[in-house]
């Protein structure tokens, strides 16, 4: 009797050791379930902000661009043509964020970066007080029309995801598929419009500054093996430091650029989390592609030459060194310094880093690599086959040479050039006049342009 007892005794024991296990994995499951809902809501949103940003900065490319075809002053339509470049840098800065790879993507980059340069190029022009010309005016209304045509497609993308008919999950895990197939219900395909017309504008690429980076095959200067997004992540946070982050968000790996990057969004401790900081991991080798941080700042303390030589530090701690800073543009507080690399007292134009500032406190804010990852590489410096004087030679006579020295600069058909370099001035305007140093041909000649916001060229 007291056996059966004991034998029901453990029964009932371990039957209640069997339901406490199921009830034990029904919760882990509903926590886990609930956990990874919240991911991939917190996914979701991220997507969101970056679309919905993105397609609010189109919008203002195209309305500017519409304001910059009828404007009949110089001076508005600098205005109006400098709205069109920062906001266009803007739009690139959230397409980056999506997590679609695909070449239609790219091309709408593309045209975004065309449509920064080209607006920029010609807000330089206006600043000098010169009206658009009717070639110039007929351009930017090629531009616009395009604009159109991707705003419209990115509304009604925006339209079919809010009723649900498409979806950030179905974009990214239909890998095999297009974007455009994706979204071949949509009544607009600007995205494949812009891949066949892409020719018609490619020739609107402002390479006056030599800012527009040569995009090389090789990808010389980015070096080092695969990194995963978690070492991406920590290089991310060792930029911002470890103490000023408040919350990391991934928007994964991103492979539809110039190179292929881990995306994340960092909200900095006691600032603003409506203006994150953006920034760019490549996966090979772990270096920063691009960083950018909005934030208000104070009054300026600062001169350009401290913020130089805070920017030259700042690269040198990263393990760049030899970069001297070329020319600038100030915007909102903060300046955004174009550093070139220097080897052998030879200036080297196609290696660029631009680093942005604050002039309040000296924070660095940003930085954009593509040249300098694309390009780097420790050049074979051969001797001028002229001298120094016979390039002179070549020279307008009026030329009041106030600096010389040797570059490297990059041309439209992606090649270098080792040149003279000749700083001077002729009827109060300076100028940078380049000679070939194998034949002494006059390679290029740029107007140096002083403004109350940076030293340009064009």
């Amino acid at each position: 009797m007291k056996n059966n007892i004991l034998k029901t005794m453990k029964k009932n024991y371990m039957y209640g050791i069997a339901i406490l296990l199921i009830i034990g994995i029904v919760v882990m499951g509903v926590l886990l379930y609930n956990q990874r809902n919240k991911y991939t809501i917190a996914t979701e949103n991220s997507y969101n902000l970056a679309f919905y940003e993105l397609i609010d900065y189109i919008s203002d490319v195209k309305n500017y661009l519409a304001k910059s075809m009828i404007s009949t002053s110089a001076q508005h339509s600098s205005e109006t043509l400098m709205h069109v470049w920062r906001e266009a840098n803007l739009a690139q800065v959230y397409l980056s964020q999506l997590p679609i790879s695909t070449n239609e993507l790219s091309n709408t980059a593309k045209f975004l970066n065309q449509v920064s340069d080209y607006s920029h190029s010609l807000a330089r022009n206006t600043i000098q007080g010169q009206d658009l010309t009717q070639e110039e005016l007929n351009n930017l209304k090629t531009l616009y029309n395009y604009s159109v045509d991707l705003s419209n497609t990115l509304e009604q993308l925006s339209s079919d995801m809010g009723s649900g008919k498409i979806s950030w999950k179905e974009l990214t895990e239909n890998v095999d598929t297009t974007f455009a197939q994706q979204v071949d219900n949509l009544s607009a395909t600007s995205f494949s419009n812009i891949d066949e017309n892409f020719g018609e504008y490619e020739g609107l690429i402002y390479d006056g500054a030599y800012s527009e980076h040569i995009e090389s095959v090789e990808k010389r200067g980015l070096t080092g093996n695969d990194v995963t997004e978690e070492e991406a992540k920590q290089k991310a946070i060792s930029f911002i430091g470890q103490d000023r982050v408040g919350e990391i968000k991934s928007n994964g790996l991103i492979e539809n650029g110039n190179i292929a990057v881990y995306d994340f969004l960092i909200t900095v401790k006691n600032g603003d989390k409506n203006n994150p900081l953006a920034i760019s991991i490549s996966k090979k080798g772990g270096h920063i592609v691009m960083a950018n941080h909005n934030r208000d700042i104070g009054e300026e303390t600062l001169q350009i030459e401290e913020a130089n030589e805070i920017g030259r530090t700042f690269l040198e701690s990263l393990g760049i060194p030899n970069m001297q800073p070329t020319y600038y543009l100030k915007q909102g507080g903060a300046v955004t310094i174009n550093y070139a690399y220097t080897q052998e007292d030879v200036t080297i134009y196609p290696d660029l880093i631009k680093v942005k500032i604050a002039l309040d406190n000296g924070e660095v804010l940003g930085m954009e690599t593509t040249g300098y990852l694309n390009n780097h590489t420790e050049r074979t410096i051969e001797t001028p086959a002229i001298s120094m004087e016979e390039a002179k030679s070549s020279l307008n006579k009026n030329l009041e040479i106030t600096s010389e020295g040797l570059a490297i600069i990059p041309t439209q058909w992606k090649t270098e050039i080792f040149c003279y370099e000749f700083k001077g001035k002729v009827d109060g305007t300076d100028f940078l006049v380049y000679i070939n140093a194998a034949t002494g041909e006059e390679e290029d000649i740029l107007v140096i342009i002083e403004t109350p916001d940076g030293i340009l060229t064009q």
